[in-house]
């Protein structure tokens, strides 16, 4: 697979399609099936406020890799991606309905290599208008 964007095509600034996320509880059984993470903070609400959180918590890495979905939406070659990282800022709060939470997902082109020809894309990750992942930034390869 290769990247549909090219380098010469991209600008600092741009804007990637903005993406939102909607995160159920059967999402967060799923995420922890796939991932064998099973604290009990992603599916007991008890257990959760015991530990002193709102209520249950979408999985950090489950939040990190939505917001991803931008950038590999975006330049359409996931392999292109040669680094991607994230600040947990702020947790996910999942309530037990039938709306769950939603990410909110913008990002831009932040910079651009000539050299390495790689663009920098800085991403906003919020769920209920509070930023939930901070120095989220992606650096991808184009051609």
């Amino acid at each position: 697979m290769a990247a549909r964007i090219s380098y010469d095509e991209v600008e600092i600034g741009a804007e990637l399609p903005a993406r939102s996320f909607p995160v159920t509880r059967a999402d967060l059984v799923r995420y922890a099936g796939a991932s064998g993470d099973f604290n009990p903070i992603h599916w007991n609400e008890k257990f959760a406020r015991e530990v002193g959180l709102p209520d249950v918590i979408a999985h950090g890495m489950f939040t990190m890799a939505e917001a991803g979905r931008v950038v590999t939406d975006w330049v359409g070659d996931p392999g292109a991606v040669a680094e991607y990282g994230v600040r947990f800022t702020r947790p996910v709060v999942v309530p037990n309905d039938d709306k769950g939470a939603v990410i909110e997902v913008t990002a831009k082109v932040a910079a651009k290599d000539d050299e390495r020809r790689t663009v920098r894309v800085d991403l906003v990750v919020k769920s209920e208008g509070q930023k939930v992942l901070g120095m989220s930034r992606a650096v991808v390869r184009l051609a």
